[in-house]
């Protein structure tokens, strides 16, 4: 074979599995919202800065290494769920505290 040629195997080139990955999406963040109500809730009924506090030690630990791994192609579909999970289990303790 010469130079630059590839034979019969050429390179694809990158597609983005964009249902898998909005699948993955999805259920991570129904499962971590879940997880962060359920977990902060039962830690808001205690004392609500209890909350506060434990989930911002628990963010501020886990965002470096969640920034590292953000552009590895499976796992950036989980933590763009997780992080989602995080923020809807927030605003529903937020409005559970406030409504309840």
């Amino acid at each position: 074979m010469s130079p630059g040629s590839e034979g019969p195997y050429r390179a694809q080139p990158d597609s983005v599995p964009w249902v898998a990955g909005g699948t993955v999406v999805v259920l991570v963040a129904v499962l971590g919202g879940v997880g962060v109500y359920a977990f902060g809730s039962a830690l808001a009924a205690v004392h609500p800065l209890l909350a506060v506090a434990v989930n911002v030690v628990a963010v501020v630990g886990v965002a470096p290494t969640a920034w590292r791994w953000r552009f590895t192609p499976v796992v950036r579909w989980v933590l763009a769920g997780a992080a989602a999970g995080v923020a809807l289990g927030w605003v529903a303790v937020l409005v559970d505290q406030l409504v309840g």
